[in-house]
């Protein structure tokens, strides 16, 4: 061990030209010793040194980037090896800790910037089933290998379900065993940052999830980390009463200690910091503010939590992107001021559900136009939500993907291609920040299972929804500056008619308006509606085109001569022919 006047600052392992400085926070231990492969494994390893407020540090001369360690914990008669809780790579959960180097990887002067939120179209995807076989999880690597079947898609951001190291080969991710790890099955961290590099190459940003309401609990090194705890609890990391108990497990962490917020906040600001990402979706923050996730039972420090590090994000790093699976609808989530949490937007169940019955229905007159109006006024800042049909959670666990549950036995017949691109262009041209799930641009038919690969023959057999989907995604992004009002946050209904089954709405930037038109019958309508101007409206997409699917009608709807007749509140009117289940885009000429 070599002795240094003044020990290096930080947590965890901190490789250094000499060798390796390691510091640990175990305020319950006798005493802390690191051993590794630079010790051969010895028993007693390298003692650390006691320091202020529970932290423990030697700094080891030969410890080198690639060593594996573990730390050595005595409390009383216990005698703990444990995984440094802030290593960035391990072997396995259950395995060893990697010295890693944080600073070697070369980022080839990375400058990229999350897109502004008026120009973020996101596809979830998860990194184990993306690009894998039966029997073989994918990693980072292979989903790398799509990234220019994204790019070709249009979208601007890519959101990866989480990807810390959790227990076993498959997960959904939302188990982490070491909150700072890649998943070694993944790849690693270089493999992350290599992903984002990649990524960032195709102009696109890269949104991780982040687990904070719970850890493990499986594989968890975190628990009775120092080998102190209270009423059979997880120890310093957790609660040790009531306020633990999460459908995960008896995970949640201590909010209220200072050392395991300074844990969170310093894990979030890694991702930023040193993986480069351009936004963070943290997960099911419903169980960081409140005890049971029904509302009730506050999580006062759990609340300031989250205001605490959403307001250091956006002071440090104000073009990232930060959003929250709430669920509640509730303003506070987006609200900076007023004691509000400070997210940027919330995943809004208000959206998927009612636009999911619209399009799941099996009889047209169970459709209701005024409750999809609802759905896609949402509220006055449209992009502090995030719009969607199909996520994760939607199609998982007995929820099956759209052309499914609109018709199962026929998943790839009319009724379920018609209605499954009606979704995916609401989706596209409501107010929000719109997001897709994987495989849903090439009507991917299995519910998702994080051991069950994408079928990604369907890309090609179904191509041209794909292009569908490009399309749809390119008009929302204004790629060829002819449909700015789609990323407007102006937002108004033009035309509702339940006994019908039709609607329109205008979207209105400071640079210009679109006209949405939607038939969810299966009739094809002439559907009259005021429209914001006079003179001529272009077409500029029909999903029900013969070109998107060799099933489709395609129903010729031509553009319109606004006439100046006024009609419902607008100083013109004109005429719009709609496909079945189809919706169409107009713009000025």
């Amino acid at each position: 061990m070599s002795e240094h006047e003044s020990p290096r600052p930080g947590l965890g392992s901190m490789p250094h030209e000499g060798g390796t400085a390691f510091r640990v926070w175990a305020p319950n231990a006798d005493a802390v010793a690191v051993t590794g492969s630079f010790t051969d494994w010895s028993d007693e390893g390298h003692p650390m040194q006691a320091e202020d407020n529970g932290h423990w540090y030697v700094d080891v001369e030969g410890a080198r980037p690639g060593d594996e360690y573990q730390l050595a914990i005595t409390n009383g008669d216990q005698r703990l090896m444990r995984i440094d809780p802030r290593a960035r790579a391990v072997t396995h959960s259950s395995g060893n800790a990697v010295v890693y180097d944080r600073d070697a990887f070369d980022w080839e002067g990375d400058s990229f910037a999350c897109p502004p939120h008026d120009d973020l179209v996101i596809y979830e995807a998860h990194i184990g089933s993306f690009v894998a076989t039966d029997g073989d999880a994918g990693d980072l690597g292979r989903v790398a290998g799509k990234l220019g079947h994204l790019a070709d898609l249009g979208v601007s951001a890519v959101e990866l379900m989480p990807v810390t190291e959790f227990a076993g080969d498959y997960s959904w991710g939302y188990n982490p065993s070491n909150p700072f790890a890649v998943s070694s099955s993944y790849g690693g961290p270089d493999a992350l940052k290599d992903f984002v590099k990649q990524a960032h190459h195709h102009g696109i940003a890269v949104i991780l999830d982040v687990v904070i309401n719970h850890f493990g609990p499986s594989d968890l090194a975190l628990w009775q980390f120092d080998g102190w705890s209270e009423n059979e609890k997880g120890g310093i990391y957790f609660y040790n009463d009531e306020r633990s108990a999460t459908p995960w497990g008896d995970t949640r962490p201590d909010y209220g200690r200072e050392e395991v917020r300074s844990y969170l906040h310093d894990n979030v600001l890694m991702w930023l910091e040193e993986f480069h990402l351009d936004g963070l979706r943290f997960d099911a923050t419903l169980y960081v503010r409140t005890v049971d996730g029904l509302g009730t039972g506050d999580v006062p420090e759990g609340w300031d939590l989250m205001r605490s590090v959403t307001a250091s994000v956006r002071e440090t790093y104000p073009d990232k992107v930060l959003i929250a699976e709430d669920l509640q609808s509730d303003p506070a989530i987006t609200t900076v001021d007023d004691g509000g949490a400070g997210f940027h937007a919330q995943w809004d169940p208000g959206f998927v559900h009612p636009v999911r019955q619209v399009l799941t229905a099996v009889d047209d007159r169970e459709r209701s136009m005024s409750e999809l109006a609802e759905a896609l006024r949402g509220n006055d800042e449209p992009f502090r939500r995030v719009v969607y049909t199909e996520s994760h959670d939607e199609v998982a666990e007995g929820s099956l993907r759209v052309p499914d549950e609109v018709d199962g036995g026929d998943p790839t017949g009319w009724a379920a291609q018609k209605r499954a691109t009606l979704g995916l262009a609401m989706t596209l041209t409501a107010p929000g920040i719109p997001m897709l799930f994987q495989g849903q641009e090439f009507l991917e038919g299995q519910e998702f299972r994080d051991t069950v690969p994408l079928d990604w023959d369907r890309a090609e057999q179904f191509r041209d929804i794909v292009r569908l989907t490009g399309d749809l995604v390119r008009l929302r992004r204004d790629t060829d500056g002819v449909s700015r009002g789609l990323r407007g946050e102006g937002f108004e209904v033009l035309h509702l008619d339940d006994e019908a089954k039709t609607i329109a709405w205008a979207r209105r930037a400071a640079e210009g308006v679109a006209v949405v038109v939607v038939n969810a019958s299966a009739e094809p309508r002439d559907i009259s509606l005021g429209m914001p101007s006079a003179g001529r409206w272009t077409v500029r997409f029909n999903s029900d085109a013969s070109t998107y699917s060799a099933l489709f009608a395609g129903h010729e709807t031509h553009d319109v001569e606004a006439a100046e007749e006024p009609l419902d509140d607008q100083p013109a009117s004109g005429t719009v022919s709609v496909g079945a289940y189809s919706l169409v885009v107009l713009t000025p000429a």
